[in-house]
């Protein structure tokens, strides 16, 4: 039986990666690494924290000792790193905590899986790695990296040292690299569960600038299918871009939410834009496609109404989010343990 480290699983995209591996891969345990910063919730995994395959550790990566620890116990084979600060408003404001956990957590998890000649470490990053493109094109494996914040360039970071730690030392790794993530599960300070939030709500929905930034949007399970198949089929040291072939401004994806809602395009305000913000970000997924098999199963269409009706069904997860109270959760629930 395959274990695997997950490390970050209790946020958006790695709680639905758990989930989806409990699920459909009953021949793999899954010990499960999360610091539970105000973004890690166990609320996301209340329905598998009994799950005789899931296993739940609260930890730092960037305890070497406790990542040891947890490796050498569960006589772990493989790491998929989620673990990260991932929002880019942040980033701005404490790019040293994007350091720390991106770079020297991923530095900590890479000497260890050396250290401990684990089969393969696949590293999570995103296409904002590449920067900004124009009106036409869109990012290939072999684009150069040229990240615009700090968010971006600790990922960009991360991404170096996985690749020179294989380079150099014949780690087997991976790198996979999406395009912007939406599903069940994401914290509310990200733009969909945002404004789907506010407009529940009739709050104003803060628009950067004139809103025609353009994402491609990849629904959250079919980022987790397609870790699974670089996990499980991918030869080691190949870099794997995943997206959804969705291409929408951020006035279109709101306009989705407002039109499911029955609220009015009046809630919408546009606000002084950040600094920085890149125009365009497009992924092509040709490489995934072809060498893996794997293709996204979810249009946008269907994964908005399914994401827009979860949340419109979680009332209680969403307002414990906002107000804190998952925290106190987990001292009620752990502190004595």
């Amino acid at each position: 039986m395959r274990t695997i480290l997950v490390t970050g699983g209790a946020g958006f995209i790695g709680s639905n990666f758990v989930r989806m591996v409990l699920a459909e891969h009953t021949d793999c345990v899954v010990v499960n690494l999360d610091k539970l910063t105000y973004a890690g919730n166990l609320e996301n995994l209340g329905d598998v924290m009994d799950d005789p395959n899931h296993r739940f550790v609260k930890g730092d990566i960037c305890d070497a000792g406790l990542v040891e620890k947890v490796i050498d116990d569960n006589k772990v084979d493989a790491i998929v790193n989620f673990a990260a600060e991932s929002h880019v408003d942040r980033s701005l404001v404490e790019p040293g905590i994007f350091i720390d956990t991106n770079v020297t957590g991923t530095l900590t998890l890479l000497k260890i899986a050396l250290e401990r000649k684990l089969e393969r470490f696949v590293q999570i990053s995103t296409d904002e790695v590449y920067g900004s493109l124009g009106v036409e094109g869109m990012f290939i494996e072999e684009t150069p990296i040229s990240p615009n914040s700090p968010y971006s360039a600790s990922k960009a970071a991360a991404d170096h040292l996985v690749s020179a730690f294989g380079h150099t030392w014949d780690l087997r790794y991976n790198i996979t690299r999406c395009s912007n993530n939406y599903g069940e599960y994401q914290f509310p300070e990200k733009m969909i569960p945002l404004m789907i939030n506010n407009a529940l709500n009739d709050k104003e929905l803060p628009v950067y600038g004139d809103g025609l930034y353009v994402r491609d949007w990849l629904y959250v399970y079919d980022h987790c299918t397609a870790i699974w198949k670089v996990l499980t089929e991918a030869q080691p040291g190949e870099i794997y871009n995943v997206g959804g072939n969705n291409e929408k401004t951020n006035l279109e994806v709101i306009g989705v939410i407002l039109e499911r809602l029955g609220k009015d395009k009046s809630l919408i305000r546009h606000v002084a834009d950040r600094p920085g913000h890149d125009r365009r970000y497009a992924i092509d997924s040709g490489k995934i496609m072809s060498r893996l098999g794997w293709s996204p199963s979810v249009t946008f269409e269907t994964g908005m109404v399914k994401t827009i009706d979860w949340y419109l069904a979680s009332g209680k997860w969403l307002d414990n989010i906002v107000s804190g109270e998952y925290q106190k959760y987990y001292e009620s629930m752990y502190s004595d343990r």
